[in-house]
């Protein structure tokens, strides 16, 4: 490693930002928001406020170090090929490819698993900008149709649209409203369930919306607008609504998610043209998950069982003293499962990295399947009645594998493999544990060269989310940074380092309440302490420790800043949330209210404003060097927690480390979907911290 020159710019001359004595009496408390005026990005000051920060930083971002060369590394490494594992509908498949190209993913389909590929659906060809992008498909039953989310801007706003698989023919039922809206086709095709939320209303704010979701049914070929509500709103904006039919086509399932802390489930008979709902379970502080084959239903739950275990359910009998437990919990996390070729495909979590087992219908273990350690499997893809079922594979070494499995044959094969200009060998995943600030033991991966040294000058880019039950495993770093690009960290001699912070879902549901509502503080105890364990060790130091995180992680980025400054010489911080006291009026904030608790309540207030990172910001302090990121069409984090925070930070700063907030333009909480996007972000995020490391 060789430092860096000096900045090309001065720090800290940035555009104005004029403060207000906005004071608010709170539970006996007073709380400044000294730039409440930036929350209403309407105001044409606001505006003008956005477009000379995002000049600001962009034109100091373009001029950094290495910056172009950068850029030019992560081209070669971000336009490759790949292929998701494929959904198999009577005789037809289908998966998203990527194409290295292009810069958007392309849905396929085949006629026969080794047929022909033939493009069903191109969202490279839908708009000039490509603005328009695909957020979700569902292949019918007989393989006959897709179902689409087509959104713009990459927000979670969408219309659902509809294609005919042979002819490439776009049917005219299209149906906005479909934010949340997966597709559950009813079993004979001829039509779906899915989720309509009204359009937005000046009269309702924007963080009431998803009460007003209902559970529909349209009938193809029928007017959208007389589409007949199956489940009611349930006019609670801290919930949402969902739905699913049964393969078979006899019962109909809704869900009412109570964030991550709670489901309440019923049922109905379709065959029985049943017009009410049967209570599967409701009012039970715990999560329930539903699958359904040959008329029982398999429910996975954390109720009694932290680490979650399955019970089978007689419709006929579906009281809760009456159900079965066939697969007890145990000391690994079970994640999810599937109903696949006949048998259950359970995805379980030991130490943050994933097993798969296949068990018959009443509980008993088949086998194992045999995987590579230290990696990441997705849910189990396949149907009730197909032996043959898809796995995709990752870890921090391994891009993606696609395994195809016989569930009879109990055979295991290589179906697809991403091949990237990297030289992975050269690096090496290790899984350490460390003391939290409460002596809790938390497991971290570490990513680095085989010939690191612990000289205490290792450029690290530590990384964490912590919350909503989402755990941090291998292969997954951050939504918005691809594992290509933590490769070219790694090729400057940098290391990747992953804690499993409480409040996600790593091991179980204790974990997760271990680190939500009143003991948020865990998380920020955890990560803090993963940076302390970093540094005496003697892996790094203080000026060569950079964090990142998005949206959950980006609070947490936030409460990073504030808590511990001397720790890091860089942050990152991305869609975040960062005023935890008015964050449930913005966005999709109430639904959130189950994780993080309401100000609106006195000992919930009380605990958000003890560590929310835009009330802790002091005038003088020496905060590191901050690259913050937003973005244009974020419909689900406001982007007021960005702009309130740069404001804040740029005036309170007491040195001349630069505080730069990045705009990214057609781009929703999730980010951008075009691959050169991606490259202009990553370059720009990867030569900020490396300029602020002294990494070349």
């Amino acid at each position: 490693m060789v430092a860096a020159p000096p900045a090309p710019v001065p720090a800290r001359n940035y555009p104005p930002s004029r403060r207000e004595d906005v004071v608010e009496q709170l539970h006996g408390t007073a709380v400044h928001d000294p730039y409440r005026w930036l929350e209403d990005p309407s105001q044409p000051e606001v505006q003008t406020w956005m477009a000379a920060q995002d000049s600001y930083a962009r034109a100091r971002l373009a001029k950094l170090p290495g910056r172009d060369a950068l850029a030019a590394r992560l081209a070669e490494v971000f336009y490759y090929d790949d292929v998701d594992p494929p959904r198999h509908r009577a005789g037809r498949y289908f998966f998203s490819r990527k194409h290295k190209e292009l810069e958007k993913s392309v849905l396929h389909w085949r006629q026969g698993e080794r047929g022909d590929d033939k493009v069903l659906l191109d969202p490279n060809t839908w708009s000039a900008d490509g603005s328009a992008g695909l957020r979700g498909w569902w292949p019918s039953g007989d393989g006959r149709y897709v179902a689409f989310n087509r959104s713009e801007h990459n927000a979670d706003e969408a219309a659902l649209g509809l294609i005919e698989v042979a002819t490439g023919k776009v049917l005219p039922d299209t149906i906005p409203g479909t934010k949340y809206g997966n597709v559950s086709w009813a079993a004979d095709s001829r039509g779906f369930y899915y989720v309509w939320l009204p359009a937005p209303n000046p009269k309702v704010p924007v963080a009431d919306r998803p009460g007003l979701a209902e559970l529909r049914y349209h009938a193809l070929g029928s007017d959208p607008t007389k589409d007949p509500i199956v489940h009611e709103a349930t006019r609670n904006p801290q919930t949402f609504l969902g739905g699913t039919a049964s393969h078979d086509g006899h019962w109909l399932f809704s869900q009412i998610q109570h964030g991550t802390r709670s489901t309440d489930v019923y049922f109905k008979d379709l065959r029985a043209h049943q017009k009410g709902w049967t209570v599967l379970v409701e009012g039970v502080a715990a999560t329930f998950a539903v699958s359904d084959h040959r008329d029982v239903f398999y429910v996975l739950t954390n109720d009694g069982a932290p680490h979650y275990r399955i019970f089978a359910v007689d419709p006929k009998k579906p009281a809760r003293d009456k159900w079965q437990e066939i697969v007890a919990a145990n000391d690994a996390t079970l994640e999810s499962f599937a109903v696949v070729g006949g048998s259950l495909a359970l995805n379980y979590l030991r130490s943050a990295a994933s097993e798969v087992e296949l068990h018959d219908l009443r509980g008993k273990l088949i086998r194992k399947i045999d995987l590579p350690p230290l990696g990441n499997v997705g849910r189990m893809i396949g149907e009730p009645g197909d032996d043959d079922a898809y796995l995709g594979y990752t870890s921090f070494t391994e891009p993606h594998v696609v395994y195809k499995l016989s569930i009879q044959r109990a055979t295991i094969e290589e179906w697809a493999r991403v091949a990237l200009p990297i030289d992975t060998s050269k690096f090496i995943t290790e899984q350490v544990r460390y003391p939290s600030r409460d002596g809790t033991e938390i497991t971290m991966f570490l990513l680095h060269r085989k010939d690191a040294v612990k000289d205490g000058k290792t450029p690290v880019y530590l990384t964490g989310y912590g919350g909503f039950n989402l755990p941090s495993l291998p292969g997954f770093v951050s939504s918005r940074s691809s594992w290509a690009a933590h490769a070219v960290w790694l090729e400057h001699g940098g290391m990747v380092a992953v804690p499993n912070l409480r409040g996600g879902g790593e091991y179980g549901e204790d974990w997760h309440k271990a680190g939500m509502l009143l003991a948020k503080q865990h998380v920020f105890d955890d990560f803090l302490a993963a940076a302390r364990w970093l540094e005496t060790t003697g892996w790094t130091s203080p000026d060569h420790l950079a964090i990142s995180g998005g949206s959950n992680g980006g609070l947490l980025m936030g409460a990073a800043i504030t808590q511990a400054p001397e720790l890091f010489k860089a942050v990152v911080c991305e869609v975040p949330l960062l005023d935890m006291v008015r964050y449930h009026l913005f966005g999709s904030g109430k639904t959130w209210v189950p994780e993080y608790g309401s100000a609106e309540d006195p000992a919930q207030f009380q605990a958000l404003h003890t560590y929310s990172p835009y009330h802790h910001v002091q005038q003088g302090v020496s905060y590191p060097a901050v690259l913050m990121s937003s973005a244009d069409h974020d419909d689900r984090v406001d982007p007021m927690h960005a702009r309130k925070f740069t404001a804040l930070l740029q005036w309170a700063a007491g040195s001349d480390a630069p505080v730069w907030l990045r705009i990214q333009t057609n781009a929703g909480h999730a980010g951008v979907d075009q691959v050169k996007q991606k490259i202009e972000q990553n370059a720009d995020t990867y030569a900020f911290l490396m300029w602020q490391l002294g990494m070349r």
